[in-house]
């Protein structure tokens, strides 16, 4: 081998550790970023089935008001 080649596994060999280092951090990076890009598009997909398939009741009331009419018509004729 050439000494050239010798100096360059050498230099490797040193690194190694580092670079063992960096390729575990960007390959945890790129973990957690996929997770959190199909976290999100799950969360949206099921907000927008939910949304399409929400149907909201609106609620009405009947009220009978025929006593409160009569009591108001007895106050009227008691006036006059």
């Amino acid at each position: 081998m050439s000494q050239q080649k010798v100096d360059r596994y050498k230099q490797e060999k040193a690194n190694r550790q580092k670079m063992i280092k960096k390729q575990k951090r960007e390959i945890l990076i790129l973990k957690i970023a996929g997770s959190l890009i199909a976290l999100a598009l799950v969360g949206w997909v099921g907000f927008s089935v939910y949304d399409m398939t929400h149907v909201e009741t609106k609620q009405t009331y009947e009220i009978d008001t025929t006593a409160l009419d009569e009591y108001m018509q007895t106050l009227s004729t008691e006036q006059n």
